[in-house]
């Protein structure tokens, strides 16, 4: 199913869908930071997705690793969160959706990477490579709140 995300784009569809996700900055013991190439726009994201109604909010971060990377990991902390209503994500199944997001960090407790069916590519990332990398602006932004070393969590 392919995606296109706008932001602030008056030419964006109206949504008719609003979502509760989770995503996760997870690092390695090199302070790498995992990010996948998602299958369905080409660009770079970190691993997250929509909640279930099993999960708790730092389940479903858990379980969307877990789904689209093979790791297992566990919640260390509050990067933010992002519920922008400019942000809007159009499915050419019809869907067009708002979302709010929780993103988390995380470290590996287990598992072995593996691409899923909602990536082409996996990969644990220096900081420093991560501007050279394409991505929606979204994201950049809960990597850059990450980055900073925030005390608080970003709330917007």
């Amino acid at each position: 199913m392919a995606r296109t995300e706008y932001y602030d784009d008056p030419e964006a569809p109206e949504p008719n869908s609003l979502v509760v996700a989770a995503s996760a900055v997870v690092t390695d013991d090199r302070g790498r930071v995992l990010i996948q190439r998602r299958r369905d726009s080409g660009l770079w994201a970190l691993p997250g997705g929509g909640m279930e109604m099993t999960d708790s909010l730092p389940g479903a971060a858990v379980r969307e690793v877990r789904e689209e990377t093979g790791l297992e990991v566990e919640i260390t902390g509050l990067v933010g969160t992002y519920t922008d209503p400019r942000h809007v994500i159009a499915y050419s199944d019809g869907e067009v959706r708002r979302q709010f997001n929780a993103c988390f960090t995380a470290r590996v407790v287990g598992g072995t990477l593996a691409i899923s069916d909602e990536s082409t590519e996996l990969r644990f990332v220096a900081p420093g490579e991560l501007d050279d990398l394409p991505m929606h602006h979204t994201q950049r932004l809960r990597l850059n709140h990450f980055l900073e070393g925030r005390e608080r969590p970003h709330l917007g």
